[in-house]
């Protein structure tokens, strides 16, 4: 048995997405910037995955930025902004990945002010707390759409009204919700929005930055002007042609697949009860699951150590992680969690279950019996050395 429930780290590709990668690294490997056959044939081909990634998220083709990757995208994003002024005031959340949070402390170094909202007990930041912090000379307000551990929605369509007509710029991180839930970069009014292929279902290595037209960043990478002199070097061809392929495959049949991730994850929810797993709780919104990632299940088991619980389930058959997966092996509890207030066992015993459209309710049960076996075992043993 071998079930996989980290798709929040990563994503199976699409066999699409691999057979369009495969045919650029055969038939069209000219360089896009060429002026001749084969580099008008690359240049059409990264046009069309220019149109297919912006139709995923209602952008126009000409508003995205192939990047390396999300991380990328997020520097790009904040470190852009600010590099087109001395100093400002930004304002971020403390649960943020760590591509935004690095790179505000990084501007704080440089003479920049970060205010850094704190979210309540179930992960969510409120669009008071957003107007409350605006200063005379804040210049960007960067909240990501759902959270990667925990999978809280935030109230970004809701930011980006407030932010209207005054002068501040609004960035979302959508890395975790395009493809999951519905994302249109006009009905969320946001300024920047962060794209990674390899969150859905395309390859790893690419990425993309949303830039509405008429907002005008700073590059971070100097060369030969490519990505309209805003990213240079030379493009990841094959990678954006994959990226392509699974955001058109997404926009189509993300409604389905996020269904089918959360009845799977509904169903272990289910079965932990059914069995009889006792002192587990949800971490992040556990009420209204319309609030919450439709894959996303974070868990904390008292008396469990998470490093140890994922080492046994992985013996076990079954893929979960600890936290963040950029930031797994730091030996330090979810900032995330942290940020959230959260007792002492709930941070140290917490693992993250994520669901893809692949996930069925039966690996679900089998996940299940392996989760209640061995957190049970393990409570067994900690008992037995105490005694």
């Amino acid at each position: 048995m071998r079930i996989y429930l980290d798709n929040s780290a990563t994503t199976r590709p699409y066999p699409e997405a691999v057979a369009a990668m495969t045919e650029v690294l055969r038939d069209n490997w000219g360089n896009p910037s060429g002026i001749h056959s084969f580099g008008r044939d690359a240049f059409d081909a990264m046009a069309g995955a220019r149109r297919q990634v912006a139709a995923l998220i209602g952008a126009d083709a000409a508003e995205i930025y192939f990047t390396s990757g999300g991380t990328e995208a997020d520097n790009l994003a904040v470190l852009g902004v600010a590099g087109r002024f001395a100093r400002g005031h930004i304002i971020t959340c403390a649960i943020e990945h760590s591509a935004i949070l690095n790179s505000c402390r990084y501007l704080e170094q440089q003479g920049f002010d970060v205010t850094y909202l704190r979210p309540d007990m179930a992960g969510f930041i409120s669009v008071q707390q957003v107007a409350a912090a605006l200063r005379p000379d804040t210049l960007l307000v960067s909240i990501m759409h759902a959270n990667n551990e925990i999978g809280t929605i935030q109230p970004i369509a809701e930011i980006g009204q407030l932010l209207q007509n005054r002068g501040v710029l609004l960035h979302t991180d959508a890395v975790q919700s395009a493809g999951k839930i519905p994302v249109d970069v006009n009905e969320l009014g946001v300024d920047m929005l962060t794209l990674s292929s390899h969150k859905l279902n395309g390859p790893k290595g690419v990425g993309a930055l949303y830039v509405r037209h008429g907002v005008d960043i700073a590059p971070r990478l100097f060369g030969g002007g490519q990505e309209n002199k805003l990213r240079s070097g030379t493009e990841n061809m094959p990678g954006i042609v994959g990226f392509g392929c699974a955001a058109e495959l997404t926009r189509g049949r993300w409604p389905e697949q996020a269904q089918k991730s959360r009845l799977a994850r509904d169903e272990l929810l289910r079965e932990l009860t059914r069995l009889g797993l006792t002192d587990f709780v949800v971490n992040g919104e556990a009420e209204d699951w319309s609030r919450r990632l439709p894959g996303n299940l974070n868990l904390s088991f008292r008396g469990v150590a998470a490093g140890t619980l994922l080492l046994m389930l992985d013996m076990a058959g079954v893929a979960a992680s600890a936290a963040s997966s950029c930031s797994a092996g730091s030996g330090e509890p979810s900032h995330v969690l942290q940020a959230l207030g959260l007792d002492e066992w709930r941070l140290t015993s917490a693992i993250r279950l994520t669901f893809g459209w692949e996930n069925t309710p039966e690996e679900a049960r089998l996940a299940a019996a392996a989760i209640y076996e061995q957190v049970n075992w393990l409570r067994s043993e900690a008992e037995g050395g105490l005694g």
